[in-house]
């Protein structure tokens, strides 16, 4: 077995393993703890092992169920989008259309076809789109219409087509591409939550108070510090990258993660929503567990792109 797929066994089992224990946890709690209200906690728990377990079967498997499944999520998170973005009823053939570029983005991402990867959204999508509205003549309102069908398109589709394409970088074997993607989605997801722990235990000086009341110096700069931590000792074992490399990207990853989350954040709240949808228990939509990989993503493909591609 090449020790790459022997990294992602372990890799796998090592993340299994760490929700085995949060479990265990949780359990003893509410036998220690019976009167506290340990509901919210228990579903993220039962969500994560959904999550965790549908993404470990995707990773193990082969490339092109792999990309269907980044291609669904990307799916779900634009369809959890448009069900709250404001569109106008003689919209309904453009978003037809951006719900058909989603297969063609994977396509050429299981193509390994950088060139058209990298414009067919932002250039091609970006014209088609308006010139598909001019044609129904519906002028009211047409560039907000535009412009949520252009954000929509590049933070659901585009920006997160870059985890999947991390699977097909030319010089490296599925195994190492996998491997990328858990170091990507692990880290960004890790930098969520410790930034939500450093900020419950020291936050007290708030960095953006009215768009995200809860998020905090302390919170902002821990997450960063552990997150630069955890990379710089994951990456040299896990990716190609020297401690240096990975050092900047889990600088990348962490504040990324933080403007990717307050980003989403601002939107929901311009539609007056907290949570993007209900699809996951206690974490709310498949919008507001992505919500950070939106930046993170783009970032991290890039960086790598350009040092080892």
């Amino acid at each position: 077995m090449p020790d790459s797929m022997q990294l992602l066994y372990y890799c796998l089992g090592g993340i299994l393993s760490v929700l085995l224990l949060a479990t265990l946890i949780i359990i003893g709690l509410k036998q220690c703890r019976p009167q506290h209200n340990w509901l919210e906690l228990q579903q993220r728990i039962n969500s994560w092992w959904v999550i965790l377990g549908l993404f470990s079967l995707a990773m193990l498997s082969p490339r092109w169920l792999a990309l269907t499944f980044f291609g669904f999520i990307s799916f779900l998170s634009l369809k959890e989008y448009l069900t709250l973005a404001p569109t106008r009823r003689s919209d309904h053939v453009p978003l037809l259309w951006m719900y058909a570029a989603i297969p063609l983005q994977y396509i050429w991402t299981g193509m390994a076809w950088y060139g058209i990867f990298i414009i067919f959204i932002p250039v091609y999508v970006f014209l088609f789109l308006p010139v598909r509205m001019v044609i129904i003549g519906d002028t009211k309102g047409f560039l907000h219409s535009a412009s949520v069908m252009h954000w929509g398109m590049m933070s659901t589709v585009f920006a997160l087509s870059h985890v999947a394409y991390l699977l097909t970088l030319p010089g490296s074997d599925a195994s190492e591409g996998t491997l990328l993607v858990i170091f990507l989605v692990v880290l960004t997801e890790l930098n969520d939550i410790a930034q939500y722990l450093w900020g419950k235990s020291l936050g007290k000086i708030k960095v953006i108070p009215k768009v995200s009341p809860n998020k905090t110096w302390e919170g902002l700069l821990g997450g960063v510090f552990t997150t630069t931590l955890l990379a710089t000792v994951l990456g040299p074992l896990l990716t190609l990258m020297d401690w240096k490399h990975a050092f900047g990207a889990g600088m990348i990853i962490a504040l990324g993660g933080f403007c990717g989350d307050v980003v989403m954040s601002a939107i929901k709240r311009d539609f007056g929503v907290k949570d993007s949808g209900k699809l996951l228990p206690g974490h709310g939509g498949i919008l507001d567990r992505v919500d950070s990989l939106i930046y993170t993503a783009p970032l991290f493909f890039h960086f790598y792109y350009y040092f080892y591609i």
